[in-house]
């Protein structure tokens, strides 16, 4: 686990925010067909 420690402090709020935004957006889009 030490490696994904390593990438989170590297890019840090960058690699954060956009991790948050790609997630929530997938999750719409399954959430979305699911309904459908």
């Amino acid at each position: 686990m030490s490696g994904v420690e390593e990438v989170r402090g590297g890019y840090g709020g960058l690699f954060t925010s956009t991790g948050v935004i790609l997630v929530l957006f997938i999750l719409l889009v399954i959430v979305s067909r699911s309904i459908l």
